[in-house]
């Protein structure tokens, strides 16, 4: 079920916070991508191995967080959609939006 714009900006901001609390080694972190303005959100994002990104359309226009390698896709995001995608593979993937080829964004997985 997709978040909400208001249950989207709770999750962000209460993020930062529990951060530190996880306490396995092994634990896994959920990243937060925005797509608004014809932009991704943050651009740039530095994750561990096996972390995941949630990319939610917080635009009107339809939009993709397409891969320009490695074969990730969200797929088609409409207006309050959200796809996580996990990164198991250290690198760096410069991603783009399919219908708005200016829109690009960088995982880099350590």
């Amino acid at each position: 079920m997709p978040l909400s714009r208001r249950q989207f900006l709770l999750a962000a901001s209460i993020a930062p916070f529990s951060a530190g609390l996880a306490t396995s080694a092994n634990a896994t972190t959920t990243h937060e991508v925005s797509i608004e303005g014809f932009a991704f959100s943050p651009a740039s994002l530095s994750i561990a191995a096996g972390d995941t990104v949630t990319f939610t359309n917080n635009d009107a226009a339809p939009h993709t967080a397409t891969a320009q390698s490695a074969g990730l896709d969200t797929g088609t995001l409409n207006s309050g959609d959200s796809e996580s995608l996990t990164f198991n593979t250290p690198g760096t993937f410069a991603y783009r939006c399919r219908f708005h080829p200016a829109m690009r964004g960088t995982v880099t997985v350590t």
